[in-house]
């Protein structure tokens, strides 16, 4: 087992204060997590949709590319919401016409919905990373001690104060906090302030006493030079990497953020679950999505379809406000173009 280290001797091993922030779904490749570390900040990897053996096989992915720290990002455990025959029915008829567009059979719910938190701790834990971080939620005591006896730092994520100091009794190393402009799922679990970024980075930091780790509209050299001059450890950038050369970003995808029409919403429609992305057809066409991550179940076989078919507005679009200015370029340029 490796001794735990404080975050400021951690920090102190990194070249640059800035991180990727976790892009689970096969955005956040292991090579993009590679490149962003080897460039002298931290990488992560987004595993909450992996299996166990698709986590190690990640890592693994990861540490033949570089010998640098990384970061790995699960989903906190929690309560399977219940949901009706009813509710699946409606879920279902919503997303039918998408479907038959396609010729795809009819949605159906599966039968397994989310993978389970313990197998993938378990694989985390098998060859710990440096850092573990997470989302939607507290860790269990047990979790959070087995991670800490590993000589893994974790990060817990929150979008209020109120989130960050139940976070901060739980003893997490530090905190993520995601301010309103950020792309994709919302990582709180209890009240989502949508706050301006620097705002809430400032009344964590001094509130809490804890390393913040800054997220949410920081796109540029001078959005992360504000973000550390408001007391962040680290400045966590997602939607600037989308057009890495080294993301997993489908082509569609990549299309409609360079082209740049479509404003960003919050939406359910993807997964049940409250996320930034930009407008789609779907976003506009489900009203009464299913809890998550039963929705995110029912209608991954149409994102997958509308991936392969080039359809964008079938794809949950995840991405900041800022996100017309990304770039197209390797990891390694954005991560120069981003250092203050």
């Amino acid at each position: 087992m490796n001794a735990l280290r404080s975050w400021p001797e951690f920090q102190a091993t990194l070249r640059l204060p800035l991180m990727l922030a976790p892009m689970a779904g096969g955005t956040g490749t292991p090579t993009l997590a590679a490149a962003v570390s080897e460039a002298g900040g931290l990488g992560s990897l987004g595993a909450a949709y992996l299996t166990p053996t698709q986590i190690s096989a990640a890592m693994a992915a990861v540490r033949a590319r570089t010998d640098r720290p990384f970061a790995v990002n699960l989903f906190a455990p929690q309560p399977l919401p219940p949901v009706t025959p009813a509710e699946v029915e409606v879920a279902c008829e919503e997303l039918a016409p998408f479907h038959a567009a396609l010729r795809l059979p009819p949605p159906t719910l599966p039968p397994q919905v989310q993978e389970d938190f313990g197998a993938q701790l378990n694989a985390v834990l098998s060859d710990p990373p440096a850092v573990f971080s997470f989302t939607f939620g507290r860790l269990p005591p047990a979790a959070l001690g087995a991670l800490h006896a590993a000589g893994v730092l974790v990060v817990g994520t929150a979008t209020s104060l109120r989130e960050a100091r139940q976070l901060a009794q739980d003893g997490v190393d530090a905190v993520t906090v995601q301010g309103g402009a950020a792309g994709g799922h919302r990582g709180g679990w209890q009240e989502d302030a949508l706050a301006d970024t620097l705002t809430l980075t400032r009344q964590v930091a001094q509130d809490t006493g804890l390393p913040v780790v800054a997220a949410g509209g920081l796109m540029t050299a001078g959005d992360v030079r504000a973000a550390l001059q408001a007391r962040a450890a680290l400045a966590a950038c997602g939607t600037a990497f989308l057009l890495a050369d080294e993301a997993g970003t489908p082509a569609p995808y990549r299309h409609a953020l360079l082209e740049g029409t479509r404003d960003t919403v919050l939406t359910r429609a993807y997964s049940g679950r409250a996320a930034r992305g930009l407008q789609t057809t779907l976003t506009g066409g489900v009203h009464s999505p299913l809890p998550f991550p039963h929705q995110n179940a029912l209608t991954r076989s149409l994102r997958t379809a509308g991936a392969q078919a080039g359809h964008a507005d079938l794809l949950s679009l995840w991405a900041g406000e800022g996100y017309r200015q990304a770039r197209t370029a390797g990891a390694a340029q954005i991560v120069a173009d981003l250092t203050p």
